[in-house]
This record gives structure tokens, C-alpha cells and sequence, in this order.
């Protein structure tokens, strides 16, 4: 089998189907371990590269402070290492967690790691994702990592210097195997903070608006209703509803043509933006709809401005 029939397979296995609020079917791709592995050790590697600098300032901020204001540095700079040490424990603590807490929140779901290697975090309801979520799975991390490998890296200490270790080793290594494992044991690749948390790690989508969506079967700017004649024309409000997602749903929508399926998505639309055109002619709204809010977001682009999705 050749490298990309590999690939090919490996993506097919890896595919689910979301189901949004709005029972809306949107397809994804669950990151691989190794590219979820990858994203944690370069925020790790950001962080603590970060947390270096940080300690090096506050290290000259010591310094200078000493040297130019007190009268006998030695014996001041106790007090200026203790005050600067309380802040960078402080600060430790919220980088620690904020980094992963902020960028986990924002609108694209995903540290500086998981955006290199184009992966996101997703809740797996469809929903957006919450505060308690993105809490839950990264206070949950320290449980399955971190904190194992600090009772190994205590252990090391303790027999470098005679002590025994021995039985917190093997404790710490089994608990660290337990967590480390247990990606292997669920089709998902979900991690025990994954599992509490309700989220699932997917594929980011890596292409760009125009080339990811096409213009096939979709109705022009322009369209009038066939059967009716109206002229559906959105404002900017009803439009600055919807992302590139929810975009790139509706054209598959529209697409495929299953009926059933386009009247559910034209009653949500009309609840969410407030319309209520009535019955009938579902498929010219959501082609108008579609065609317009396409528009919006491409001459967005143009200017730099994205909107992931409706969340965003």
C-alpha cells in the first residue's frame, strides 16, 4: 500500500459526522495521536521558552533595582528576589493555565501548537464550546501528566542521593502509563480529560474560503425565486449571523438536495435571523441566503477580517 492509499484510509477511519444544535450533520476528521502528541510538546516548548525570558527579565529588573537604588545592594536584594520570586510564581501560575484556557476559548479553538500542526479543539454535542469544558480537560491534564512525572522526577532525585525511590518510580510510571495509554483504548483518540470534558480534538479545516467553497448549484447575488418571483435581499445583520462553517454546510445542503433536510436548516435560519417568509419556496431563500452571505464573507477577506463560524 502505497504512503497516500495509507493516508487515505487512515482519514476515512478517522471521519464522524457532528450533529450540531440545530441538528445540522457537519463531517470531521479526528486528529491523529501523534499530531495531538506534536501540539502538546511545542506548547510546552512555547511555554516554557516563554517562562525563561520572563525569569530573565525579572532577574535584570532585580539587579538594576539593587544596583541603583539601595545603598548596599547585598544586603537589600533579599528582599527585592523575594518580591520578584512571589510575582513569578504568580505569573507561572496563570500562564500556566491561561495559555491553554484563552486560546482553547477563542473563536479558533486551539493553542499555537494544535494551529501548526492544524488541529482544534471541538465540543463533541456541536455546540460551542464552554468555559467548564475547557477547564475541565486541561485541569485534567496535570493529572494525567504532569503530576506523574513529577513524582518520577522525584523518585530519579530521591536515589541519586541514596534514598529509595523505587516504589513511588513504579507507582508514578503506572500512573503515567494509564493516562498515556488510554487514547489507544477509544476509536476517538479521546484522552480522559476529553471523556469528562464532553470535547473531541478534530481537523481544522487548512483551506481558504474561495477555494474550499464552490459556486456550483448555488444561486447568484442576483437570483429571484423561480416559483414565486420574490427577491430575498439580507441586510448586514441577518448575515453577520453566520461563519465560513455554517457557509460551507449550507452548500453542501444545497448540493445534496435533500428536501427534508433544507426545509429543517430554512426554519432554523428564519428563527435565528428573525424572518418568517413562509412555506414553499425554501430552496430559492437558502440559495439567496447563501449566495449573499458568501459575498459578505469573501469582500470580509479581502480586508483581513475571518469569521470561523457562527461563534466567532
Amino acid at each position: 500500500m502505497s504512503a497516500h492509499a495509507a493516508y487515505l484510509e487512515s482519514e476515512t477511519k478517522r471521519a464522524r459526522m457532528m450533529v450540531t444544535p440545530e441538528g445540522i450533520e457537519i463531517p470531521v476528521v479526528i486528529a491523529s495521536r501523534s499530531a495531538r502528541l506534536g501540539a502538546l510538546m511545542l506548547d510546552m516548548m512555547f511555554l516554557i521558552i516563554g517562562l525563561v525570558v520572563v525569569d530573565l527579565l525579572f532577574d535584570l529588573i532585580a539587579g538594576g533595582v539593587t544596583d541603583s537604588i539601595f545603598e548596599d545592594p547585598e544586603e537589600e536584594a533579599v528582599a527585592v528576589y523575594e518580591f520578584l520570586f512571589i510575582l513569578g510564581v504568580i505569573f507561572g501560575f496563570f500562564a500556566w493555565y491561561g495559555y491553554f484556557l484563552v486560546q482553547e476559548l477563542g473563536p479558533r479553538g486551539a493553542t499555537f501548537g494544535k494551529r501548526i500542526l492544524g488541529i482544534r479543539v471541538a465540543a463533541r454535542h456541536g455546540g460551542r464550546l464552554t468555559p467548564e469544558a475547557v477547564i475541565a480537560r486541561n485541569l485534567l491534564r496535570d493529572v494525567e501528566v504532569f503530576y506523574p512525572l513529577v513524582y518520577i522526577l522525584i523518585a530519579f532525585v530521591l536515589s541519586m542521593v541514596g534514598m529509595s525511590g523505587g516504589g513511588l518510580l513504579w507507582a508514578a510510571l503506572a500512573w503515567f502509563m494509564l493516562f498515556a495509554l488510554f487514547p489507544f483504548f477509544n476509536k476517538d483518540a479521546l484522552r480522559a480529560g476529553d471523556v469528562i470534558a464532553g470535547t473531541w480534538v478534530v481537523e481544522a479545516p487548512k483551506t481558504k474560503l474561495a477555494e474550499a467553497i464552490s459556486t456550483q448549484g448555488a444561486a447568484s447575488v442576483e437570483r429571484s425565486s423561480g416559483l414565486t418571483g420574490a427577491r430575498y435581499e439580507f441586510g448586514e445583520e441577518e448575515l453577520s449571523v453566520y461563519g465560513e462553517r455554517e457557509l460551507q454546510t449550507l452548500e453542501r445542503l444545497l448540493r445534496d438536495g435533500n428536501e427534508e433536510a433544507l426545509y429543517a436548516v430554512h426554519a432554523t435560519i428564519c428563527r435565528k435571523i428573525r424572518w418568517d417568509p413562509g412555506e414553499g419556496d425554501e430552496r430559492a431563500f437558502l440559495e439567496a441566503f447563501y449566495a449573499q452571505l458568501r459575498a459578505r464573507l469573501e469582500n470580509d477577506m479581502r480586508f483581513g477580517k475571518r469569521k470561523a463560524d457562527k461563534f466567532a
